[in-house]
């Protein structure tokens, strides 16, 4: 593809050769003759003049200093868009078009309940199973191996891959990617202790809501509320290896990573971004916009919105990091108290000699 046919696309403008061939999209520091890069972080403007890419994607208001104008002819052609990022994005789009993830129709090998409704153009993909009562909107796929319980409802153009689970009774928004794995609906985790040391299983009879334009990765567990509802709200972004527990509510455009865990009935705000590895015990309040760090555990409600916090248990972000430059220097200054100790011991020692021979 010439690199014009791209910057019409882009709607950017071209500082180099517009004619060059471009044959793929590659990362700045590893790009050759032929690909085409971006710059967007700071961190990477080291690259711009040694990459070999033969075309590279930046802000509007990048431009070559006078010590590589002297040398243009080696340089890569430079596209200025208003946002590199995004444009980048759409450049991978125009060298990897999406695949049709399923083909159309329903195939022969799945099974589906005949009280189920499937809107026009949806697609089962072969050992799927569909319940009784199911409703699936238009234009949804439903893979192989997938199995929706009953009354589960699936909205417009949504994609399960394959082998998702949905139990009964839970209900899929519009527009909705679920990756391989997760399981949608999965029992709460609750049990009563018994005077004898057991445990009774308490009823888990709620169900799991996922709103519109929701993605959640693979092999996520999202448990059904043990009364009312599990809430997924519309745009939240899910990553792998996500613990949702019952009752939990995920605000409007939250964005975790993986392996993190939210305890029962904790509730997040919208816009929340929650690095990987966090942990939150239930019954809390997080505020919108909140951002919390990797590893970090929350047992406290966060109730002013916009803050950034860190550790375990988890701090105002500036507050963390000084602790935890703090700790590095506590060998140091274990070493220092053991030589002030004994420095003490030995002037006490001293006082009680003088004091014998006064």
């Amino acid at each position: 593809m010439l690199l014009g046919e791209i910057a019409r696309a882009l709607k950017a403008d071209v500082d180099g050769n517009a004619h060059v061939d471009i044959r793929r999209v590659a990362k700045i520091e590893d790009a050759s003759e032929g690909d085409i890069t971006f710059l967007a972080n700071p961190r990477y403007t080291k690259f711009l003049a040694s990459t070999e890419a033969s075309a590279v994607i930046v802000g509007r208001e990048v431009h070559w200093d006078d010590a590589d104008a002297g040398r243009r002819a080696a340089l890569p052609a430079l596209v200025r868009v208003d946002d590199p990022y995004a444009s980048f994005l759409k450049t991978l789009v125009l060298f990897n078009p999406p695949k049709d993830p399923l083909p159309p129709g329903i195939h022969p090998a799945s099974v589906v309940h005949p009280t189920a409704e499937l809107g026009p153009g949806v697609r089962v993909g072969a050992n799927a199973v569909i319940g009784a009562r199911c409703t699936v909107g238009a234009g949804a796929m439903i893979s192989a191996g997938t199995v929706l319980g009953d009354d589960v409802a699936v909205g417009a153009r949504t994609l399960l891959h394959p082998n998702v689970t949905v139990r009964d009774g839970c209900r899929i928004g519009a527009r909705v990617i679920i990756h391989s794995g997760t399981v949608v609906g999965s029992d709460g985790f609750g049990f009563a202790p018994l005077p004898d040391g057991t445990f009774e299983k308490i009823p888990q009879v709620g169900i799991v809501v996922v709103e519109d334009d929701v993605e959640i990765g693979a092999n996520c567990a999202i448990d059904r509320a043990t009364l009312g509802e599990t809430v997924i709200r519309k745009g939240a972004k899910l990553d792998n290896l996500i613990q949702i527990a019952h009752n939990v509510v995920v605000g409007e455009n939250t964005v975790i990573a993986a392996q993190t865990g939210i305890s029962g009935s904790t509730k997040l705000g919208n816009n929340v971004m929650m690095a990987g590895q966090v942990g939150i015990t239930g019954h809390l309040d997080i505020a919108d916009r909140t951002k919390i760090g990797a590893q970090s555990g929350v047992h406290r409600s966060i109730t002013s919105p916009g803050g950034s916090f860190f550790g375990s248990p988890a701090a105002p972000q500036r507050e963390a990091l000084r602790i935890a430059a703090a700790m590095t220097h506590l060998p140091d200054l274990l070493g220092t108290v053991r030589e002030l100790k004994a420095a003490i011991e030995k002037l006490e020692s001293e006082l009680r000699e003088i004091k014998k021979q006064q």
